[in-house]
């Protein structure tokens, strides 16, 4: 009953040259690039045209009845009570609105699910407040990397500060790694979070889905027209939830097994050997940028953290304590009773980058910890175990 005949003569309101991510005074839904969007897309119209066919017919009678029946006109109000016919209408006639809605509904739905079959599966992972996604299978398969917000804090501001430079097109909507897939090809999405709910969508895929920690959840897409689309996590996730925008750029087939080469090509060049010993600057030099991409939204640039949110570094009985109970603490998470946002485990940085984070927080701002350095060759030890 709807499809894209339902929508016909129904505009988006919104340039039709613009793709993949909201546009200013846009009233309706996102333009799909797949089959099961445009399938959403005529549910939803056709849905509204119901909803707006019986509001007028509901409340045309009653405003009729109440203008047409005033007792400034003479009537008098009727007596009956019931009216079998009447009760009977208004039981049966909603019953097969709702069926006839329901069966494009459950064909969509059960569509959603079916995530069989898929060309390529990539899993994404958030955290507060970036993705990481990783390449399962498929094309591509063993890609990993880390995608965060790009969009310059000049354009942003700070609290009680206004921003420096003009916003660009797609501020807020921008990011460091885009994921990149195949067009035509379905993509099977793997979802998790390593510390709150989160929620990954993309309304022109027609996908989105929790992202809860220790639960694996799944969902599915195609995406027809090579392009760049773009969409943000859609579940509260704490003070920088609007800061981890998603973007998957679409390539064609030939473009996207060039990414992938050029990927690997990148990771094994910055794959580092866990059995080199590095020097404390070294590490300190590494460890500064791994924080300033991981950790700086919580902890700060200084180290003093938030107050009431986030742990301060500098001063902080971990960091200035055993290093093997950091190192601890940054693979596999730690609760701080005194704040409420529990420290996520960091396994997804490599063992240098762990290492020199850690280095580098014990030797920043006041800190001056008795055991200054620690090398990779700890942190894979302790990964082992």
């Amino acid at each position: 009953m709807f499809g894209l005949a339902a929508t016909a003569g129904i505009p988006a309101w919104a340039a039709p040259e613009i793709t993949g991510r909201p546009v200013e005074h846009q009233l309706n839904m996102q333009t799909p690039v797949n089959a099961l969007g445009a399938d959403i897309y005529g549910l939803h119209n056709g849905m509204m045209l119901v909803c707006l066919a019986i509001f007028i017919g509901v409340f045309g009678v009653m405003f009729y009845s109440v203008f047409k029946h005033r007792k400034s006109l003479g009537h008098k109000a009727a007596t009956f009570h019931e009216s079998t016919a009447v009760e009977i209408a208004w039981t049966i006639v909603p019953f097969l609105i709702v069926i006839i809605m329901a069966f494009p509904a459950t064909k969509a739905v059960i569509a959603l699910k079916d995530t069989s079959n898929a060309d390529i599966t990539i899993k994404a992972t958030g955290m507060q407040w970036k993705w990481g996604y990783d390449y399962l299978t498929g094309e591509g398969e063993g890609i990993s990397f880390l995608s965060n917000l790009s969009t310059p804090r000049a354009q942003i501001g700070l609290p009680g500060q206004e921003a420096t430079e003009k916003k660009t097109e797609n501020y807020l909507m921008e990011v460091d790694n885009e994921m990149v897939v195949p067009v035509g090809k379905k993509i099977r999405m793997v979802f998790t979070a390593n510390d709150v709910i989160h929620a990954w969508t993309i309304p022109a895929f027609a996908i989105k889905q929790d992202a809860i920690p220790g639960f694996v959840r799944d969902g599915w897409f195609t995406a027809n027209k090579v392009g760049v689309y773009r969409g943000n996590c859609v579940e509260l996730c704490g003070k920088d939830h609007a800061f981890m925008p998603i973007v998957v750029r679409v390539v064609t087939d030939a473009e996207y097994t060039a990414w992938v080469d050029t990927k690997k090509k990148e990771m094994a060049a910055l794959a580092d050997d866990p059995n080199k010993v590095w020097t404390i600057d070294e590490l300190k030099t590494r460890g500064e940028q791994v924080y300033a991409a991981n950790c700086v939204a919580c902890h700060q640039a200084n180290g003093k953290g938030i107050p009431n949110a986030f742990a301060p570094l500098d001063g902080s009985q971990v960091v200035l304590g055993a290093k093997a109970h950091q190192v601890e603490v940054l693979l596999n998470g730690q609760d701080t009773p005194v704040y409420p946002s529990a420290m996520p485990g960091w396994k997804q940085l490599s063992d240098t980058e762990i290492a020199a984070v850690i280095t580098y927080t014990r030797n920043t701002w006041s800190n001056k910890a008795a055991e200054n350095i620690v090398q990779p060759a700890e942190v894979l030890a302790a990964r082992s175990k």
